[in-house]
């Protein structure tokens, strides 16, 4: 359903039509989409502890980056 959705002409008539739109509606899901990987890890990584909770996420985060290069260019199309 959620294809048909996605591959429907009504739909990519109205973000060729409303470039901007889709730009905003794009920033609002990646908004929510971090604000619930924010609430999870605030809830079940270390709940008892934030600066360990923080310090972890930092780190993880960081190794994250180091082994994929510090590269965001797969981002890029």
């Amino acid at each position: 359903m959620i294809k048909q959705f996605k591959d429907s002409p009504k739909l990519q008539q109205l973000k060729y039509l409303h470039p901007n739109a889709n730009v905003i509606i794009l920033i609002f899901a990646i908004i929510m989409l971090w604000r619930g990987f924010w609430g999870l890890l605030d809830t079940y990584l270390f709940p008892g502890s934030p600066t360990f909770s923080y310090l972890i996420c930092i780190s993880l985060g960081a190794v994250i980056l180091y082994l994929d290069d510090f590269k965001i260019d797969n981002l890029k199309r």
